[in-house]
């Protein structure tokens, strides 16, 4: 019979994470019901007001409005939701796990490598439909929203708010429509 041993047991590796919570398709942290709401995803809502309010004067009737209920539809919850999964979701989960060195991302300042990857992909998808002028405008709204899923851990907060912008600048674009 041996004694007990004074020794600690060696550490166990670190749990690899699964697909699921790589690709953010886990809660959010903190919800999105907490109080108070976490700032930045506070902040990354109430900025979007002056952001409409500009484009509004500045853009106005060349803004794009959905017209009928399907579009409305397609550019409030189905492009979100199609984009945030594959780009936030499935992309940016992946390239941060392979851009992660010591448990750490690879930071390019105060954004990840990963973040700016994703961004230029994003970019590059809406260059498809838009011109270079527009396509570039996603790209700070991308970085939020690929701020808010490494935050917060899920992609559930870059879809509702992604959904919060498009509404915002589809209600804006008629707004400007109809005062013109």
């Amino acid at each position: 019979m041996t004694a007990p041993s004074d020794t600690p047991p060696p550490p166990q590796a670190a749990k690899p994470a699964g697909l699921m919570q790589e690709c953010g398709l886990t809660l959010p942290r903190p919800a999105l019901t907490a109080w108070p709401p976490d700032a930045h995803l506070a902040l990354a809502l109430l900025l979007a007001i002056p952001v409409w309010a500009t484009l509004g004067v500045l853009v106005g009737p060349r803004m794009y409005a959905p017209a009928g209920w399907a579009a409305w539809a397609s550019f409030v919850l189905v492009q979100p939701l199609a984009e945030e999964l594959v780009f936030r979701g499935i992309l940016q989960g992946q390239v941060l796990r392979l851009t992660t060195h010591h448990g750490q991302p690879c930071r390019l300042g105060p954004v990840t490598l990963a973040n700016v990857l994703i961004t230029v992909a994003f970019v590059a998808l809406h260059l498809r439909a838009q011109p270079l002028a527009w396509a570039l405008a996603v790209a700070a709204p991308s970085l939020v929203l690929g701020h808010l899923r490494e935050r917060m851990g899920s992609v559930w907060p870059p879809v509702l708010v992604h959904m919060v912008y498009n509404a915002g600048f589809g209600l804006t674009a008629l707004l400007a429509a109809s005062v013109t």
